[in-house]
């Protein structure tokens, strides 16, 4: 059985335009990665766990901040690996300058035997619908486009 993820798809509008927040992942795989690293807030949902109540749990320990607001389903995905993830839209406002991820320790450099401790997300921003779909994982760009086909025929 593939594993699922679950995250929020956070949106705002802004002078009438889509906004939509992305997080960028931390750790020293992703230092000098930009374009298409980017991720909705998300991570793995537990065994027996509700994949909306993992969705938000996840968001809050990757933003600092917990999410509110009325949660619509965006879908399932695919991913490239294999993994499905299960994503929820969410129209909200998050100051990115105060974004506080959680941590997570690994061997750093490799096979050196130190272990370094390095935030989950290392920066979020808000994207216009152009520059998220450049910012975003391969892999998670449908849920984006699926999300803002929806709005435009609403």
């Amino acid at each position: 059985m593939p594993q699922r993820s679950a995250g929020l798809l956070i949106y705002r509008r802004n002078a009438g335009a889509l906004q939509f927040l992305l997080v960028h992942p931390g750790g020293p795989f992703w230092a000098r990665k930009d374009e298409g690293a980017w991720s909705i807030p998300k991570g793995l949902v537990d065994e027996g766990e509700d994949e909306l109540k993992a969705a938000r749990r996840e968001a809050e320990e990757e933003l600092g901040v917990a999410i509110n607001g009325d949660f619509q389903p965006a879908g399932s995905y695919r991913q490239p690996g294999g993994k499905i993830v299960s994503a929820w839209s969410v129209e909200a406002d998050v100051d990115t300058d105060a974004v506080k991820s959680n941590m997570f320790t690994m061997e750093w450099p490799p096979r050196s035997g130190s272990m370094k401790a390095f935030p989950e997300v290392d920066r979020a921003g808000w994207f216009s619908e152009l520059e998220a779909g450049l910012k975003i994982l391969k892999g998670q760009r449908a849920i984006l486009d699926d999300f803002v086909e929806r709005q435009n025929a609403g």
